[in-house]
């Protein structure tokens, strides 16, 4: 199993990274914004996760294409087919076979962690954004399942991790035709949207 993160998970979609996630660039358009993830994306797709597929590997990945749609698509206004259409070019062709929206309410997430990490600009964006992306969340689960699912994460870690493992034998384990043709199991699941939550799943 592989496990990556968005953006980054190579040399360049880092560097991509942290341009978007400084602070400094308080004047980022939305369409740069999201060109730059669409970058990040097509780099690590090309460079890690297609040829990873094709070894037969498991991929999960902390962050994908519909947390594009919720941030980009859905909170900064852009339009689902936009963001669907670039996540199309720059994953060529490729799409998980799951997501898993780890639901926590925004308020509830920065008050678990303490707060927006001031590093990080689109934690900086104030919380009527980060309201908006939630919603936005809501919004794919009705028209993205099965592949979105979600998970209540208000409990424990303990409990969320076994929420997770509940989903295994059923959405996890689905055969995908990628690359040359062959069979191989994927799962690329992007987890959502407290860093707070992302980390104590990393911890069990």
């Amino acid at each position: 199993t592989m496990f990556l993160r968005e953006p980054g998970g190579t040399l360049i979609s880092e560097k991509i990274r942290s341009v978007i996630l400084d602070v400094n660039n308080k004047g980022m358009s939305p369409v740069c914004e999201v060109l730059l993830y669409s970058a990040s994306r097509a780099q690590l797709v090309d460079e890690v996760i297609k040829p990873a597929l094709e070894r037969g590997v498991i991929v999960i990945c902390d962050r994908f294409t519909d947390s594009t749609l919720a941030y980009q698509g859905y909170a900064r206004g852009l339009g689902a087919e936009t963001v669907e259409e670039l996540g199309r070019i720059a994953c060529g062709g490729l799409s998980p076979d799951l997501t898993i929206f780890l639901d926590l309410d925004p308020e509830a997430a920065f008050s678990r962690k303490g707060g927006a990490d001031k590093g990080d600009r689109l934690e900086m964006e104030g919380l009527a954004f980060h309201r908006r992306v939630y919603e936005g969340y809501h919004a794919l689960l009705g028209a993205y399942a099965p592949q979105l699912v979600a998970v209540d994460c208000s409990g424990t870690k303990y409990e969320t991790s076994a929420r997770i493992a509940a989903l295994h034998g059923t959405q996890l384990c689905f055969e995908s035709e990628v690359g040359r043709g062959t069979a191989v199991r994927l799962t690329l699941a992007a987890v959502q949207p407290a860093k707070e939550a992302e980390r104590d799943e990393k911890e069990v």
